[in-house]
C-alpha cells in the first residue's frame, strides 16, 4: 500500500468533512475540508510534473508550520516525489550541506529564506508557487509506486558532525501511523492541536500522518507560544496533543483554573523526543488531571515503544514495543543481555528505515544482522517495559531537537585563537539539555565573543549556552578526551 492509499481514506472518503483549521495571512482563521486539501494537492502535483519533476526526485521544504507545507507533502506523496524537510532554524552552512547531499530538484521557502540557499540552488518562493498552483488544473490518475519507495529524507545529525539523511519509505510512514492510530485509539472524533514543527518527524510522521489516516480535525499553529496556548485550547477544544518536555514545562505556567478546564476536554497528552522528568509528569497530573503518555522513537525508526493507553504509565519509562517492533538489549559483543541489565538498544520493525541517503558506509555501521543500533542505552523490565539510561553516543537532545557536539566543536575550532574545544550537554529545566562548550584558547580571547559568533553560524538550539575557557581539557594517559571530567556549569 502506498502512503496515499492510507491518506485517501480521509481525502476522498471524507471529502466534505472538516479537516484543517489554520491561520490565514490576514490573521483570521481558515477552515478547509479534506476534499479541498485533496484538490489543492492535485493542482500542485500537476504543476510540479509540468516543471519536469519525476518520481524519485527530491523536493526540499524550508517552511514553518503553514498550509503550504501540507500541500507540498500531499503533492509529493501523490506524485512519487521525495520530501526533504529542512529545519527553519538552520543557518547557511547547515542548509548548504543538506541541499548539497540531497540534490533536490526543487527547494521551496519563504521570501525571507531565499537568501539562505547557495547560488545555483533551484529555490522558489512559496507564495509564488502557491499562486501558480491555484490556477493549475488538477492532476488525475495515480503514480504506480512500490511501498518501499522513499517518501521522505529526514536529516539527523551524525557523530562526525555531518548530517545524514534517513530515508523513510511509504511503508515506514504508513506502518508508524497505523500502529499509533491503533495503540492510542485515534479516531475521526478526535481534535488534534498541532504545535510541533512539521519539519521534524514528531510533527510529520506522528502528527500529520495520523491526522490524515483517521480524518480527525487538526488545528495547525506556526509554533508553540505559551502566551497563546490557553486561547488555542479554549477556542479549538482539542482532545489530542503531542508535545516535547519543554512544551509541558511551559504548560505548567498556566493558571490552575485554566489547566483544569484544558484537562477536562482532553483525551490524551503524548510526550516524546526527549526524556520527560518525573517531577514534570507528577506536576502535570496534579494540575491537568492527566498522566502524560511517554513514547520512544528516532528519526531513523519512527516510533518504537509506548506506554499503555489503558494501563499503568510508569514514570521514567518509555513503555513497551509497538506492534511489529522487536527490541533487544545487547552488550559490547552484540550478545543479548538479561532483564534489568543496562545495554545498548537494538531494534527492528516495519517503521525502521532502510538506510542513509547515499551513505552505504553509515548504513552498514548502523545495522547488525538486521538490527538497527540506536546508540541509546536502556534497561528492560521482566515484563518488557523499557527505561532509557542515557546514550552510548554523545547526542544532546535540546527541546526535542538532536544536537551532536562534534558539529559545534568544528565551528568553535574555526575561531581564531581556539586550540581545543569540547561540547557537552548540561541539564536545563525547560529544554532538558543545552550544549555548553569548553575551550582552550590563546591569551586574550573572549569566550563570550566566541559564543556570540558561534550562535550566528548555527541554529539557535545548537548554539552553546555558555563558552567556558580552560587551561587544558581533561585527557587520559592515551590522550583521549574525558568529557565526564569537565566541570558543571550552573
Amino acid at each position: 500500500m502506498q502512503l496515499g492509499d492510507l491518506f485517501d481514506l480521509s481525502l476522498r472518503g471524507r471529502r466534505h468533512s472538516p479537516a484543517l483549521v489554520c491561520d490565514a495571512p490576514d490573521g483570521t482563521l481558515r477552515e478547509l475540508t479534506f476534499g479541498e486539501l485533496d484538490e489543492r494537492a492535485a493542482r500542485l502535483a500537476s504543476l510540479l510534473g509540468q516543471r519536469g519533476l519525476q518520481p524519485g526526485d527530491r523536493v526540499a521544504i524550508h517552511l514553518p508550520n503553514r498550509l503550504e507545507f501540507i500541500d507540498l507533502f500531499l503533492a509529493c506523496v501523490r506524485a512519487g516525489l521525495v520530501l526533504v524537510p529542512v529545519n527553519v532554524m538552520y543557518r547557511e552552512r547547515e542548509i548548504a550541506h543538506i541541499v548539497g547531499d540531497a540534490d533536490p530538484r526543487l527547494v521551496v521557502t519563504t521570501a525571507a529564506g531565499l537568501g539562505l540557499f547557495p547560488a545555483g540552488c533551484p529555490v522558489v518562493d512559496v507564495e509564488a508557487l502557491a499562486a501558480e498552483a491555484a490556477t493549475h488544473p488538477g492532476r488525475t490518475g495515480r503514480i504506480a509506486l512500490d511501498g518501499d519507495a522513499p517518501a521522505a529524507i529526514v536529516y539527523t545529525s551524525g557523530t562526525t558532525g555531518r548530517s545524514k539523511g534517513a530515508v523513510l519509505t511509504h511503508n515506514n510512514l504508513a506502518a508508524n501511523a497505523s500502529a499509533l492510530v491503533t495503540c492510542w485509539r485515534i479516531t475521526s472524533a478526535d481534535r488534534y492541536l498541532a504545535v510541533l514543527p512539521l519539519f521534524h518527524v514528531h510533527g510529520l510522521g506522528n502528527g500529520l500522518c495520523t491526522w490524515l489516516a483517521t480524518g480527525c480535525v487538526m488545528r495547525l499553529v506556526e509554533r508553540f507560544d505559551i502566551t497563546r496556548a490557553a486561547g488555542w485550547f479554549r477556542d479549538f477544544g482539542p482532545t489530542l496533543f503531542f508535545g516535547v518536555p519543554t512544551v509541558y514545562v511551559r504548560l505548567l505556567e498556566l493558571p490552575e483554573a485554566t489547566a483544569r478546564a484544558v484537562g477536562a476536554g482532553m483525551r490524551l497528552f503524548v510526550s516524546g523526543s526527549a526524556p520527560l522528568p518525573a517531577h514534570v509528569l507528577a506536576a502535570f497530573h496534579e494540575r491537568y488531571g492527566h498522566v502524560i503518555l511517554e513514547r520512544y522513537g528516532m528519526s531513523e525508526t519512527l516510533m518504537l515503544t509506548s506506554n499503555l493507553l489503558e494501563g499503568e504509565r510508569r514514570p521514567g519509562t518509555v513503555g513497551y514495543a509497538l506492534p511489529g517492533v522487536s527490541v533487544s538489549l545487547r552488550d559490547h559483543a552484540g550478545d543479548p543481555v538479561d532483564a534489568g541489565v543496562v545495554a545498548q538498544v537494538f531494534v527492528k520493525g516495519p517503521a525502521v528505515f532502510p538506510g542513509y541517503w547515499r551513505n552505504p558506509g553509515a548504513t552498514g555501521a548502523a545495522f547488525h544482522d538486521g538490527w538497527f543500533a540506536t546508540g541509546d542505552l536502556g534497561q528492560l523490565d521482566a515484563d518488557g517495559c523499557l527505561t532509557l539510561r542515557g546514550r552510548a553516543t554523545e547526542l544532546i537532545i535540546s527541546g526535542g531537537f538532536n544536537v551532536y557536539p562534534r558539529e559545534i566543536e568544528e565551528v568553535l575550532l574555526e575561531e581564531p585563537g581556539v586550540r581545543e574545544a569540547a561540547v557537552v550537554g548540561m541539564p536545563d529545566e525547560r529544554r532538558g539539555e543545552v550544549p555548553v562548550a569548553f575551550v582552550v584558547t590563546d591569551a586574550g580571547i573572549d569566550p563570550d565573543a566566541i559564543r556570540v559568533r558561534c550562535a550566528s553560524k548555527l541554529a539557535s538550539f545548537k548554539a552553546p549556552r555558555a563558552v567556558v575557557r580552560l587551561d587544558a581539557l581533561p585527557r587520559n594517559a592515551m590522550g583521549k578526551l574525558q568529557k565526564h571530567l569537565l566541570p558543571s556549569v550552573p
